[in-house]
């Protein structure tokens, strides 16, 4: 294949995951493809957003995929907002977990703020994504922008200005805050400064970023976060090539060119691969918060192997059980694109891991953990959260959509001035 139809097998098999794992009356997506997996509202926001790339790519008409929206957005405006255990939400969050039909909280989760952020991010790219004049884009409009203003960000904020990981009903706003090392937490940051009905102040964000290290690894100096994810969901919504905050002015290079280096550090960290792993190579890297074989540990030619379930792997510093993601690799494509089309066309050809399947590559594989196939174990299931990045990430690199996209919405511009921002795009606004 070329490079461009390799690329739009993989994004577009990758994007049936939302139109098959998607609930026909709430419109939420599935966290994963397992039996009785409950609803994300994380992975809903990246649907959200997917519906828009659809339409540039003629999987879905522009009036099916404003159905599909609406019928989201409706669903959570209209959803319960509560203190009560088994609401959708409450102060204008969202539970983590949501049951697929009734949208009632699952799993005794937590109301989760970066979670609702991801949500929040989809439903306002499709405000600016679909303009026209029709009811159903006005409409689309009004709810995206009513979801966000219902945002209770102050709420959720403790003294100090940072934001609180979530609330539990009965228990309270939960011990730990997005107030230490870097992390997904820019998007949330951005949103709730950008509020037009709750915004917080900078003071939580610039107490955040004051906690930001740089660390040298492969002669590559960078803000360290060992999971990919953290390099990447954030850039999902907001080009931050070229724009700088108080930070990158002090280090001289923005969070774009940091997600570069952390994606080539993450490969040097393969072939060095001081853990001595077969299948690690040049080619074949990619660690993040993914499925993993299960948490035991076995001898394995003469080496002791610690292996674990789902977790957030990372490099340099590990977690590492040999388990790897390709979606933590294609995600980064708009970063590197030059190593990460090599990792895409290895795995297709070399790694018995052909795109063409059910919603494309499988979340993760481990050729070390024996399970008495020739290629080791490889997880059963999809998961939500690795299809949209893929999808997302493709496209901005194909064309900058969601991007361009989200440059076109005024509350993403203020937030980003508030913390501080300025160059590049934001000069021109």
């Amino acid at each position: 294949m070329t490079e461009q139809e390799m690329l739009k097998h993989l994004q577009e098999d990758s994007f049936n995951f939302f139109i098959e794992k998607s609930d026909p009356f709430t419109g939420l997506s599935a966290d994963s493809t397992q039996p009785g997996a409950p609803g994300s509202i994380a992975v809903t926001g990246m649907a959200l957003s997917c519906y828009t790339i659809a339409v540039e790519n003629n999987w879905l008409s522009r009036n099916e995929a404003s159905e599909k929206v609406l019928k989201i957005l409706r669903f959570f405006y209209n959803s319960k907002q509560s203190k009560e255990a088994d609401a959708t939400g409450y102060k204008g969050f969202y539970y983590h977990f949501l049951d697929m039909q009734t949208g009632k909280r699952a799993w005794n989760c937590e109301l989760s703020t970066i979670d609702t952020a991801l949500l929040i991010a989809g439903a306002l790219s499709t405000a600016a994504y679909f303009n026209e004049t029709d009811e159903s884009e006005q409409e689309i409009r009004q709810l995206a922008d009513e979801l966000y203003r219902r945002v209770n960000w102050q709420w959720a904020s403790k003294p100090g200005g940072c934001i609180s990981h979530g609330w539990k009903p009965g228990r309270g706003f939960l011990k730990y805050s997005w107030d230490k090392e870097y992390s997904e937490a820019m998007i949330l940051y951005t949103l709730a400064m950008g509020s037009p009905t709750y915004p917080i102040a900078a003071d939580g964000y610039k107490k955040w970023t004051s906690t930001f290290d740089l660390l040298n690894m492969y002669d590559t100096t960078y803000l360290y976060a060992g999971p990919l994810f953290i390099h990447q969901f954030s850039h999902m919504w907001i080009d931050f090539l070229g724009i700088q905050d108080e930070f990158n002015r002090q280090v001289g290079f923005d969070y774009f060119e940091n997600s570069r280096r952390a994606t080539l550090v993450h490969r040097q960290y393969a072939i060095e691969n001081k853990n001595c792993y077969d299948h690690y190579n040049e080619n074949c890297w990619g660690l993040t918060a993914s499925d993993g074989p299960g948490r035991k540990t076995l001898q394995i030619d003469g080496r002791k192997r610690s292996f674990f379930g789902y977790k957030a792997r990372g490099a340099p510093f590990g977690p590492d059980d040999g388990t790897i993601s390709p979606w933590a690799a294609i995600a980064s494509l708009p970063f590197a694109p030059e190593i990460v089309l090599a990792s895409i066309s290895y795995d297709i050809d070399n790694l018995h891991l052909p795109h063409k399947r059910p919603y494309g590559f499988k979340a993760s594989f481990n050729p070390v953990y024996p399970c008495g196939k020739s290629n080791g174990w490889e997880s059963p299931w999809h998961y939500g959260i690795n299809q949209g990045p893929i999808v997302i990430m493709i496209e901005n690199y194909k064309s900058d959509l969601l991007w361009k996209t989200m440059k076109k919405c005024p509350y993403i511009i203020k937030g980003l001035k508030a913390a501080g921002f300025d160059g590049g795009w934001l000069k021109e606004i």
